[in-house]
């Protein structure tokens, strides 16, 4: 038997019988549905799994919200300084 190349389809299947097939006529269906993210080699050294990459993003994800919380803070105390007036001490006479 002569040897097939690794993508000879074999003789048993026939594909004329099947009918309206479309190649890759699920394929934007599966790609939205996948949220498949490939890392560069040196963050794949620091970040080896799943479950390291998700907690680093959601630090992150926590850091930011928490830094734009205290500057929306930060901001609303100086557009809106306090209205009310420090009050006057008031004068004490002494008694004699």
């Amino acid at each position: 038997m002569a040897k097939r190349s690794a993508d000879e389809m074999r003789s048993e299947y026939d594909f004329s019988q099947l009918k309206n097939s479309v190649k890759g006529k699920y394929y934007s269906r599966a790609k939205a549905d996948t949220n498949l993210v490939l890392i560069d080699p040196d963050l794949a050294k620091v970040f080896p799994n799943g479950e390291s990459v998700n907690r680093a993003l959601r630090l992150l994800l926590q850091t930011a919200s928490d830094a734009t919380a205290a500057l929306t803070r930060t901001r609303k105390r100086i557009k809106n300084p306090q209205k009310a007036r420090p009050k006057k001490p008031t004068r004490v006479t002494p008694r004699h």
